[in-house]
């Protein structure tokens, strides 16, 4: 055995790091290992959702978001320009996503709907890509003294119930937890022997960034054709294509410019020529999802417990909910705090939210067939989403303002990500959560409140200040992924030390 620590990540993308971030944060000793020399550069999600903008945001990492963003907008603004676009207003999104390539148009979304209130400075970052994301979390985890080994391959694993024992080649890790974000063919998810139950795929897309001559007779933004969907834009040379019969013969080469050629062609009717490849994927609908997140002490986050198109971009964000929802509970275990029953909720919360997706997944692709009844079909769509109620509904889903738990309790703010609440001394509820504790906000000075919370000082931070403006809400306990643990209204403190028991353990004496 070389050497042992508490937990072992097993990938470096997004999702592992963003896990040993929050195993960190709470002091727990964890490495990252990650078979690739080298961050993947590959095009993949090209934008983030509320849920993924609020937790990098609770963890002070928006203004990186903001930056990144800021640079996106400008290469936007190059590509409009050279397409002889008129310029955008920075304030205003002319569209908010799309729903299998049928645009929704931000004019049509209410966006003074009750469940986009209360989001806070999040709301403002979305268009950040995958590979950014990734890079800010780098530099979070070495900020945060997170050991990072790449170039280094699992190949084995044994779990014996008191821990796991990594083979990693050339050495041996002992830890009492792994888990696997390693992605859609995780070795982690093999070795350890989870079902992956599913539906097998049935297209070929491809996303690539490339150069091309003939490009200024392709259609910005999302198409539907004869013979498939294509999308060019919003960056030079980003292009993608959906072909509809059948997965790829081959998903391990390279992706050539005379394949990427042949697909553009086929899908669009434009006889592009693509003179040089700089970034290029294929992917599937390939929707698989494990029944269980865990099995013994081995757990799974991101793609390794889910896969599925990756229209609309919802992997990324899924993954890094699984991320943020896994981190504090498995750091509770490791810490010896944890009340029992805790890390079961991680799949009990995020598998519903995962199954979802799936769903959505699978019903964009229905819409992008390209027989009659599907066509008849997709124009029906079209015309609900270009309505109020269409558009609202559906952005809702998107954004995941919608994304909730079920896990019980009589305020209606239970189990929603908190709202990001103005407070008077001009600060908000989400810069609180600097450190691995959960929080609770106490509105209305409350000695009896602090008293309560006393026995779980170290787990969670009592928050004492006024509101900017009067509300009902006295108080909210807010556990460390964001959720809303508990909240009171008019100074009724009733449930508030079971909900703390619940959530963080015993009492301490004091």
């Amino acid at each position: 055995m070389n050497e042992t620590r508490e937990v072992v990540v097993v990938g470096a993308g997004p999702v592992g790091l963003m896990l040993a971030c929050e195993l960190r944060l709470a002091g727990v000793d964890v490495l990252v290992v990650e078979r690739l020399a080298e961050p993947d550069r590959t095009i993949k999600a090209g934008a983030i959702n509320v849920p993924t903008a609020q937790a990098m945001y609770r963890r002070g990492l928006l203004p990186q978001l903001r930056a990144e963003q800021d640079a996106a907008f400008a290469r936007f603004a190059q590509f409009r320009r050279d397409g002889g676009m008129p310029p955008i207003d920075r304030g205003r999104r002319p569209a908010v996503g799309h729903f299998a390539g049928i645009m929704l148009n931000s004019d049509a979304v209410d966006f003074d709907d009750p469940e986009f209130a209360e989001v806070g400075p999040a709301a403002e970052v979305f268009l950040v890509a995958q590979q950014s994301v990734e890079a800010i979390l780098g530099g979070r985890a070495a900020e945060l003294g997170v050991e990072v080994r790449r170039g280094v391959e699992v190949i084995g694993l044994s779990d014996d119930g008191a821990g796991v024992t990594v083979d990693c080649g050339d050495r041996r890790v002992r830890t009492g937890w792994l888990v696997g974000c390693d992605g859609g063919r995780s070795t982690v998810r093999k070795l350890a022997g989870f079902e992956f139950p599913g539906l097998d795929p049935e297209i070929t897309g491809h996303q690539a960034i490339v150069d091309m001559t003939g490009a200024e007779n392709l259609r910005m933004s999302w198409n539907a054709t004869e013979t498939g969907i294509y999308a060019y834009g919003p960056m030079p040379g980003r292009v993608l294509t959906v072909e509809l019969d059948g997965p790829p013969a081959d998903r391990e080469t390279p992706v050539t410019a005379a394949e990427l050629q042949q697909s553009i062609r086929a899908v669009s009717g434009v006889p592009v020529v693509v003179t040089a490849v700089h970034s290029a994927t294929r992917f599937t609908d390939n929707t698989r999802q494990v029944p269980d997140y865990r099995k013994g002490r081995v757990l799974l986050a991101g793609d390794a417990a889910h896969v599925h198109s990756p229209f609309g971009g919802q992997g990324l964000n899924l993954g890094i909910g699984d991320a943020v929802n896994l981190g504090w509970k498995l750091a509770a275990e490791v810490r010896g705090w944890a009340p029992g029953g805790l890390l079961d909720t991680y799949t009990a919360e995020r598998h519903p939210i995962g199954a979802w997706v799936l769903d959505w997944t699978r019903a964009q692709v229905a819409l992008m067939r390209t027989d009659i009844r599907s066509r008849a079909l997709r124009a029906v769509a079209a015309e609900l989403l270009a309505s109020r109620d269409g558009a609202t509904g559906v952005f809702k889903n998107i954004s995941g303002v919608r994304h909730r738990y079920d896990i019980g309790g009589g305020h209606s703010l239970v189990g929603s990500v908190a709202p990001d609440i103005e407070l008077a001394d001009g600060t908000r509820l989400g810069e609180y959560f600097t450190g691995a504790e959960g929080i609770l906000l106490d509105l209305v000075d409350s000695g009896d409140l602090r008293s309560r919370a006393a026995g779980w000082s170290g787990r969670v931070r009592v928050v004492t200040a006024k509101a900017a403006q009067p509300r009902e809400l006295s108080a909210i306990l807010v556990r460390p992924d964001g959720c809303v643990a508990w909240a009171a209204d008019g100074g009724d403190l009733d449930g508030l030390e079971e909900s703390l028991a619940r959530w963080f353990g015993a009492r301490a004496h004091t």
